[in-house]
């Protein structure tokens, strides 16, 4: 590469006023002093970046991507996507076999849910974690999500897939590696409401993962080529099959529609309006008085939401804040809007662990000070942080709600036939 290629950026770096609320705002500047800050690392450092690649700060890797420094920003800088994209133009470290195995979840999962019990009590052996932590530097104290015997694809195919047909109107799910491999519940719960409301709920054609992982992890020629699938396989949904696309997780449907064309270049203005969050199009139908939900009686928790950092830039807490407020028997409470630090696989890293688990702490502080039954969070590696950190369960809003609603009421109230 020459340095002509480096002197256009895609980025709105030249709108910052230097007024350093991002650095406010940043939640690792407080833990970890050798990260520079979001101004210095983004807009500042670009104007340095895009006259040599020699000015990129390997200290960029620090950054989370956690996103609120541009919410902070009051002139509306991309100083999250500047930095993710120095990283991937001008960082020529290669990927570590840590990395590669934390960033490729459909390969792991894959193999990991075939022998789940071995791997999930494996996983847990301080031995192994030792071993781990010594040689791939995945840090011993941090606890791996379990897996599932049976993917939510497989439970699908055999238990759910057949009866979708029925239904008069229709989305389909892109259900993520969590759910496919560690929680197919979540799938199973959000089908379970989806049908009840009169819609059947289909798979995306070889959904493959979101690439989230593979962004952080700098596996951006395989993030790309996966994520050029999956838009493919949504627009078949959106535009062929007049389905909209539903997800349960707020990093997923957030990568989906904004990392894509900022980080990967891939346009989807076609199909991102299509594509959303599971509780917001749910909450969006209550609304408009176009179905209608029915909770049991005896169902009654103090529940405590966490807002996700990803979920924090969407704007989109409201709809999953107001489907729990309107289960009579929630008390809903909401924490301050706090990282957990765990920034997906950035906290599995032996390098970053302290840095994580600081950033956390006052988040974990003020649950277990709230008092709640459950924690609710559209976030699944905000679930495995808390869970670690904290001795209260964790729930995606799209469970709470399954766990409170009264089908046979609901699918009356909705004159649903199939």
């Amino acid at each position: 590469m020459n340095s002509q290629q480096y002197n256009i950026s895609n980025n709105n770096f030249e709108q910052c006023i230097k007024c350093m609320i991002c650095t406010v705002y940043c939640p690792v500047v407080p833990v970890n002093h050798d990260f520079p800050g979001p101004k210095q690392a983004g807009p500042d450092g670009e104007r340095f970046r895009l006259k040599t690649p020699d000015f990129f700060d390997p200290t960029l890797k620090y950054c989370l991507n956690c996103k609120r420094c541009e919410v902070s920003c009051p002139s509306g800088v991309r100083i999250g996507d500047i930095i993710q994209a120095a990283r991937i133009k001008y960082n020529r470290s290669k990927p570590k076999l840590r990395d590669m195995m934390l960033a490729n979840t459909d390969i792991v999962g894959t193999m990991s849910t075939k022998l789940a019990p071995v791997v999930n009590a494996t996983l847990k052996l301080s031995s192994v974690k030792k071993v781990m932590d010594a040689v791939l530097r995945i840090d011993h104290r941090r606890t791996f999500p379990q897996y599932a015997s049976q993917t939510f694809e497989s439970w699908y195919h055999q238990q759910a897939e057949a009866k979708q047909d029925s239904y008069q109107r229709h989305v389909s799910y892109f259900h993520g590696c969590y759910v496919n491999y560690n929680f197919p519940q979540l799938g199973k719960d959000l089908v379970k409401i989806m049908n009840a409301i009169g819609y059947g709920v289909h798979l995306l054609e070889h959904e493959k993962c979101c690439g989230v992982a593979l962004i952080s992890n700098g596996l951006i020629s395989q993030a790309k080529k996966q994520a050029l699938h999956n838009i493919k396989a949504i627009r078949q949904s959106v535009i062929e099959n007049n389905r909209p696309v539903l997800a349960t997780s707020s990093t997923c449907v957030f990568t989906l529609r904004d990392e894509y064309p900022h980080l990967l270049d891939i346009d989807n203005a076609d199909v991102r309006q299509s594509t959303e969050l599971a509780t917001r199009f749910i909450f969006r139908l209550v609304e408009s008085g176009e179905v209608k939900l029915a909770f049991k009686k005896d169902y009654h928790n103090r529940i405590a939401y966490h807002t996700p950092c990803h979920m924090e830039k969407l704007g989109w807490s409201i709809y999953s804040t107001s489907l729990l407020r309107m289960i009579p028997g929630v008390d809903c409470v909401m924490l301050n809007s706090q990282c957990c630090g765990i920034a997906g696989t950035y906290g599995f890293k032996k390098e970053n662990y302290e840095t994580s688990q600081g950033i956390g702490n006052p988040l974990f502080r003020q649950i277990q000070e709230s008092h709640v039954s459950y924690v609710a969070t559209d976030c699944e590696t905000c679930k495995w942080q808390i869970e670690m950190s904290t001795p209260t369960r964790v729930m995606n809003p799209i469970s709470i709600l399954a766990d409170a609603l009264d089908v046979e009421a609901t699918i009356a109230l909705n004159g649903i036939k199939i």
